[in-house]
């Protein structure tokens, strides 16, 4: 309530040295959106499956790695946190697959070098917005490890006392999941492809999630689904897993906020992706 009084009573004036306006307009998106990104996404998968795979195994690879240090420095319970955390650095994996989808939007062929150039061009705000996220992450983690007194201590587990300790883990990683969630869903895709700064892309990001509640919450259980499948398959399905999200998003982000306002990073000629 509070940041919708925000964004409706604060006009910032604007001068010839900053038209740019405080906050990227956002459109109505219809409840069944979500699928429609997701098939973009797997097109866009399918017309550089080379390019894509190779993102996927460098994801695959560097979570595996992360995993097992986790494993061997805290043991399962900082694993916990490190998974449970995983929602919060994956925006941040698919960073640069947001390249490939604005090269295919342009009808373009997209190459990995191409696509390094591209993802390096908003390096600062990206270093930014991971500094804030590995803020996040870092309580998380210390908040999961706090969480930990929770469970049964007897020899004997009762399911009323795993419950709570169940309960009480899952409310915790929600309030930080949605925090992260509600910032980086679509302000990533926004700073890679438009010359905006953190701040805007991030409240941008937040008043299109509070203006299509039911979508985005049908689009973070969808994101949430996926992972756990990519848990599932001890982490191999996400070699295919995130690309396909990462083009999703990009596609959601095109089809969520009006950017017009704010200048292409030129990667070539002008365009509206």
């Amino acid at each position: 309530m509070i940041f919708h009084l925000f964004l409706v009573h604060y006009r910032p004036q604007m001068t010839t040295e900053d038209p740019k306006p405080f906050v990227a307009p956002c459109r109505d998106l219809a409840i069944s959106s979500p699928f429609k990104w997701l098939k973009s996404g797997w097109q866009d998968f399918r017309s550089a499956p080379g390019l894509s795979l190779a993102w996927g195994v460098f994801c695959w690879f560097l979570s595996t790695i992360v995993t097992l240090v986790a494993w061997r420095t805290g043991g399962w319970v900082l694993l916990l946190s490190v998974l449970s955390g995983f929602v919060f650095v994956a925006p941040l994996l698919a960073f640069g697959m947001y390249s490939v989808s604005r090269q295919l939007c342009l009808g373009n062929k997209p190459g990995l070098m191409q696509t390094l150039r591209a993802a390096r061009r908003p390096f600062a705000n990206s270093l930014v917005f991971a500094l804030v996220l590995l803020v996040i992450f870092l309580l998380w983690a210390r908040a999961g490890t706090m969480v930990h007194i929770f469970f049964p201590s007897t020899g004997e587990v009762r399911l009323a006392d795993l419950s709570v300790y169940l309960g009480v883990g899952t409310a915790v990683g929600s309030i930080f999941a949605t925090i992260c969630f509600m910032a980086s869903v679509f302000s990533l895709p926004f700073i890679a492809n438009r010359d905006a700064d953190v701040i805007t892309a991030v409240v941008s990001s937040i008043n299109a999630v509070l203006r299509n509640r039911k979508t985005m919450f049908l689009w973070a259980v969808t994101v949430a689904i996926f992972t756990a499948l990519g848990f599932v398959t001890a982490m191999l399905g996400f070699i295919v897993i995130i690309p396909l999200l990462g083009y999703a998003t990009w596609h959601g982000y095109r089809d969520a906020l009006d950017v017009a306002g704010w200048p292409v990073l030129e990667d070539g000629k002008p365009v509206s992706a």
